[in-house]
Parts: C-alpha cells; structure tokens; sequence
C-alpha cells in the first residue's frame, strides 16, 4: 500500500514525529507485498519558523499557522495516488486554535483516512471536543493506545466502538547490556534511575527530587538523572523557569551530587543507553489525564523497573507486576518504593521480567504489522464518509501573506501614515488612525498565525496610542516624523478606531501586561464616549466595546453604554430610513459597512431583536448597492451617493472593501449561513482584482496594497491604511474559514 503520512517529523524535536518516523519504518519493513514501500510518503507540519533540512520520504511541509498549507497539501495528497492517509492528531502540533486548520484538509481527502490519536481529553473544551468529533466522523478508524482512551470516546465522544482499534505505542529493538553502558556512562559505581522526555510543569519531577534525601540516607550512591530538554511551547511563554526552580530545589536539599539535569534531546540509540543503564525508571506525573506516554512504553519495552503515579497510561501499561504505582505528590511514598526496590533486587529483577516480556510484544516490527492490517482493511472495506459540503471559497487561491511592508513603514515612533509608491512618506508623519489598524492587524496576525514578528510590533503601535492620548481621554491624532505634535484632539473618527483596536486588545491580549495598559487607556476614554457626534465614531466604539465585553459580560455599566449608543444608530434609521432607503443617512458616504457591522456585533451582546432586525436590513441595503453585478463596486469619495441621487464610482478606498469583509464575517457569526461566507469572500476578491476596473490592489513585489480605485486607474501609492485593510480583510478571510470548520 502506498501510504501518506501526516505528523510532525524528525528533525524536529517532538515525541510524535519520532512517533511517526518508527511507524513510516516498521510498515515499510513489515509489509510483505512491497517490503520496500518507496512509494509512501511523509507530510510535515513545521513549528511556527522553523526551517529544517528533512529526509527524502518527506515529500510535503505545512507551516503550522498557514491556513493555505493545508488546502495544498489535501490537493499534493489527493494526486499523489496514496491508497490510504495515517494522521497522527494532538491538538497542539496543527495551527488555528485547538489546530482546527486539520479540519479542511481532511474534509479535502478523497482516500480512506486512518487517525491516530496521542491525545483524547475527559474534560475538552467545547471547541476541543466538537474538532475530535469532526474527525471522527471523517475517519474509517482511529488508533489509540489504551483502553481508557476507547471508553472516554465512546462515552463523551459518542464514537462507534466498531470505529476504534487499539495498537500500543511500539518500541525500537535496541539491545544493549546494563553492566557495559553503565561503564559507557561512568555510572559502574552508581544505582541510577531514570526520566526522560520534555520537561514541564506537569511532567512532577519535583516529587521525585523531593524523594531523593530520604534515598540518599540509605544508599548514598542513588543518582537521579533527569533526561530531556525543556518543551518548546514551555520555552515560549514562560522561559526555563520550571528548570530553574528544580536547579534551585536540588541546590536547597543539597543534592547535587545525587541529581543531574541533562538538558538535552538525545538521539534514539543514545537515550537506550540510558534506559539500560537506569536501575530504576520514574514517571512522577502530577494528574491521571495522560492517555498516552511514550516515555512508559519505551521504559516497559526494555524491561525497566518502572516506579509511577496512576495516570491512565500508566495504570493500563503496569497492572499485572509490570510496574509499581504511588500516588501523585506524594515524595515520601516514592521514597519507601525507591528504597525497597533499591534493598530488594529480587523483587526489581521481577519487576523487569514482566516489564520485558510485555515490551517484546509490543516492538515497533510487530506494531508496524498491526497498522499495515489495519490499512489493508479499510482500503478493502471501501467505506465512503460522508463529507461535508466544503467551504464556499478557496484560499488557496490567496496570496501569501506577508506584513513585510507593514515592517517597512514601521520605525521606533510608529506606521508612518503614507508612501510614496512602496517607500515611506516620511514628510507627512504618523496618525492615530493607522497606528490603532496597526495595532488591531498585529494582533489577528499573531493570534491567527502565531507570527512573533507581528506581536514584536505590537509595542510600538501601543505605546503610540498610549503618547498621544489627552489627560480627558480625547486622543491626538497627528505626530510629525521629528515627533511634534500637529493637533490638539483629532477627530471622532481616530478617537472610535483606536477604541475599537483597544477593546478588540482587552478579548485578545497576548500577555498581561499588554491587557494592563489598554485597560489603562480604555477606561480614561469611557467618560468620553458621550461626547462624540459622529455615528461613524460611535460604530466603531461600539464594535470595541463589543469586544471588550465578550471576556468582561459582568460589567453591566459598560453593556449599558453599548445598548445607548446603540439606540443613537437605530433612532438615525429611523429618522432616515423611508421606503427601499434603509440606511442611517440620506447619503452612502465613506466606512459605510462600519454601521451595520456595529449593529451586528451589538446584537451578539444585546441579544435584542430590533438591534437584529436594523443590522440586517442595512446590511442587505448596502450589499444590494455594492454587489448587484456580481462583484463588489465600492461607492466613491469623489461625490458619494445621495439619496435619489446617482452615485460616485471612483475613488473607492480599501478600508471600504475591509468593512464588508468584516461585516459579512460577523453576519456569518451570528446566522450561520453559508450565503455570508460567498460575499465575504467576493468582497476580498475586490483587492485581487475583482472589481469595476478589473486591476488589482496588491502589490507583489512590496507585498503592500495599493492606495485605492481611480477613474485613470490603481492610485500607486502604498500607504499605512490600505495596506493594513488588505491584511485585516486577509486574516478575517482566514478566520472565517477557521470558523466554518469549526461549526460545520
């Protein structure tokens, strides 16, 4: 069988794509039809910005948080005329949020699918839980290595136990003498135990250090040698902080000549020598929702004696003498296991015999046998899952995305607010306006795409807002490039814009300190929003509130204000609002998808029909001005569109292609209706040339967006705010994407 694999994949440092290399190896060596199976291939997901240098099997990569990926390599998997496709799923290892960036390529699959899962939880999150069962659902078989893993799914993930196989976690036939690698290791001297795997507050190694004094007391010679590197998503939000707290630990019991941190990531053969060399291995997990550890089963394969808390991989893998459990936390009952173990060699000697027969049974050539006969049959069986109807655009389609001129017009100060062509304008300085999209577009971009470059701006595009806010609340708006003030407040219109970057910050900060300080901000410009005239200024400040309050529904004080503002857009239809007129003007002037985009986020919060009812029927008016040829044609600048009056056809500006993006986005949010998603998409289509002149707005060679629609043409400047309307209308396109998956 030709097979495709799915993973993470060596040389990336991760439990699974060892996971993955060892299966692609033991089906090729145990497929006795093509025991060479050159035609199988290897799909690796990347993390964030790695650039690795993969073997030859690895046929296709995907960059973790590119949504396009995906959709590329459903269409590479689909032509390459695989007989089956092997996923090995973990939330953590695919993009989007819970990885829901899977779902769409395995919608896209035309083969039999087979899952493996490392992970199935007994609490998921709602999203978590409703993403496995997308899958399950896609899937002809999920594998998973334990029993408890088939009850949890067929009791809390309603799947049909026909549906489920289960295969343990195979392991190397690496063979080696205890006596000969502890001489290797110098350990000849020493009673070792062992653990190993990435490191993390969960992992408790802390309980077994603290178990070391009393040991230490008894055998003097005991040495505790903790393997393995600190986990790559631990590194990226808190630092070594955990090591650094063992280091210290070990220091306080004195017991630095008992205890090592190696911090390294071993290859195969070497970690081997290890377990060989350990007397004793320890796995001090600190909670039971473990359904897989491939560290026990490595331990167990080659015959440890193994000591560990219950969790649910190891409560299966040590029954019936193959292991001793104690329970989590606890120090001191490890400590009396350790001791007898360590002054009863008899009893560790037994320990291992069993370990050692049920490890020969579960060696990587056996298992690989296993998934091969899995394979076999559910290319046999033929069975057609149902899909669902996929999405109703393409992204791969898209562009890449990229914010390299976003990078360009950026400096210490600020986005400088114009360029000439693809150069900054440096004569006409920064604004208010572009460095709240700024701020609002670098956090999509890193909460959609982890891009750390996007979150390195965020400071910058903040800690402008923050220099020019007045002690009232009211913002500056203009800074000149030597960083001299040119107004004393700006317009409503600056002032809604920065509420609506900081509210959405308040929903979506990627850090504390970044909430504090838009926190800071957001409640000096509260006493302000009364002030303001504008129904422009008071849509976006009510989308920013909107977002504050969806983590913050307690505070009754600021939900009022949203449905008071709201109520000033709905008397302004009214008052305007006559026959086919149903608009809040007598004029569609500029931002015009801002107020219906408003209303439909009020009526997410508000939940009251008339604030639905006048959301959708301007929506509808808007679109039906817009998009009554097929495509979208954005009301000018030039003239406008008055009331019986004809419209204005050029001069149409990107941040109008934007606000329909958005509000057909949260149109979908709030209906689920699939006709949304169609717009959303032909909205975005504007700047890929999609619209009355037939040109495109992007620029492929500066990555930036053209300056808008002209009766001579495209407007070759490159400035702040169009640019940052294509890449907020880009990353909404990628999120409603997201969410289609997700709810589908």
């Amino acid at each position: 069988m030709k097979n495709a694999y799915i993973a993470t994949y060596p040389p990336r440092q991760c439990g699974i794509g060892t996971f993955t290399e060892n299966l692609f190896n033991s089906m090729i060596a145990s497929d006795t039809d093509e025991p060479h199976h050159e035609k199988s291939f290897i799909v690796a997901i990347n993390d964030y910005e790695e650039e690795l240098s993969y073997p030859e099997e690895v046929k296709f990569t995907i960059r973790q948080e590119f949504q396009e990926d995906y959709l590329a390599a459903a269409k590479y998997i689909n032509m390459s005329g695989a007989d089956c496709c092997i996923l090995q799923h973990e939330f953590g290892i695919f993009g989007g949020m819970d990885g829901v960036y899977i779902l769409p390529l395995l919608h896209q699959l035309d083969m039999p699918l087979i899952v493996t899962l490392h992970t199935v939880m007994q609490t998921p999150s709602y999203a978590q839980k409703e993403i496995l069962q997308r899958i399950a659902k896609m899937a002809n078989r999920l594998v998973v290595m334990s029993y408890k893993a088939i009850e949890m799914l067929v009791e809390i993930y309603e799947v049909p136990r026909e549906k489920i196989a289960y295969i343990e976690h195979g392991v190397p036939n690496f063979r080696y003498i205890q006596e000969e690698v502890k001489k290797e290791f110098k350990l000849e001297k020493r009673k070792v135990l062992l653990t190993f795997g990435f490191i993390g507050r969960n992992k408790g190694i802390e309980t077994a250090i603290q178990a070391m004094p009393k040991l230490v007391e008894k055998h003097p010679d005991a040495l505790y040698i903790v393997l393995g590197k600190t986990h790559p998503n631990v590194i990226r939000h808190a630092g070594e902080e955990y090591r650094l707290y063992l280091t210290q630990l070990i220091e306080d019991l004195k017991l630095e000549k008992n205890v090592i941190l190696l911090n390294e990531f071993t290859t195969q053969k070497e970690l081997f020598k290890y377990l060989y060399a350990s007397d004793i291995y320890i796995t001090p997990y600190l909670n039971e929702a473990q359904i897989t550890s491939g560290t026990l089963a490595y331990a167990v394969g080659v015959g440890s004696a193994v000591v560990s808390t219950p969790y649910w991989h190891a409560t299966e893998l040590l029954s019936k003498g193959r292991g001793v459990l104690f329970d989590f936390g606890d120090s001191d009952a490890l400590s009396k296991v350790l001791i007898d173990l360590l002054d009863n060699p008899e009893k560790r000697l037994a320990i291992r015999k069993k370990a050692l027969e049920h490890g020969r049974k579960i060696s990587w050539p056996k298992i690989g046998f296993m998934y091969n006969d899995v394979v076999e049959k559910v290319v046999e069986e033929d069975v057609q899952i149902e899909k669902k109807e996929l999405i109703p655009f393409d992204i791969s389609l898209l562009p890449m995305f990229s914010i390299e001129h976003i990078k360009r017009l950026t400096d210490d100060t600020g986005i400088i607010q114009h360029a000439k062509f693809g150069i900054p304008n440096l004569k006409e300085g920064y604004c208010l306006d572009d460095n709240s999209r700024a701020l609002l577009m670098a956090l999509m971009t890193y909460k959609i795409k982890k891009d750390t470059a996007a979150l390195r701006l965020c400071p910058i595009y903040l800690s402008y807002i923050h220099y020019m806010q007045n002690p009232d609340g009211s913002f500056r708006n203009f800074l000149s490039f030597n960083r001299q003030f040119l107004d004393e407040v700006g317009s409503e219109d600056a002032f809604g814009r920065t509420i609506w970057a900081v509210g959405y910050m308040l929903a979506n900060s990627p850090n504390d300190s970044y909430y504090q300080i838009g926190k800071l901000i957001f409640d000096k410009a509260t006493p302000y929003f009364a002030e303001l005239k504008s129904i422009r200024s008071i849509a976006n400040i009510m989308i920013g509130v909107s977002y504050y309050l969806s983590s913050n529904m307690s505070d009754d004080i600021m939900i009022e204000r949203l449905r008071e503002m709201t109520h000033v857009l709905i008397e302004h239809y009214e008052q305007n609002s006559d026959g086919d007129w149903n608009w809040f003007e007598e004029l569609l002037a500029y931002d015009n998808a801002m107020l219906p985009l408003a209303m439909l986020h009020a009526a997410e919060i508000l939940n009251e029909e008339a604030v639905r009812k006048v959301a959708f029927d301007s929506m509808y008016f808007l679109t039906k001005h817009t998009m009554a040829n097929g495509y979208l044609s954005i009301i000018g600048n030039e003239k406008w569109y008055k009331k019986n009056g004809e419209r204005s056809l050029f001069a149409q500006q990107p941040v109008d292609a934007m606000g329909m993006v958005l509000m057909f986005r949260q149109a979908y949010n709030i209906s689920n209706d699939k006709n949304y998603l169609r717009k959303l998409f032909k909205s975005f289509k504007w700047f890929l040339g999609e619209n009355d002149l037939r040109m495109s707005l992007f620029n492929h060679e500066t990555k930036g967006c053209f300056d808008g629609l002209e009766s001579y043409g495209v407007n070759q400047n490159q400035g702040a705010e169009s640019t940052l309307a294509y890449l907020i209308s880009y990353l909404n396109v990628l999120k409603a994407h997201e969410d289609y998956y997700r709810k589908e």
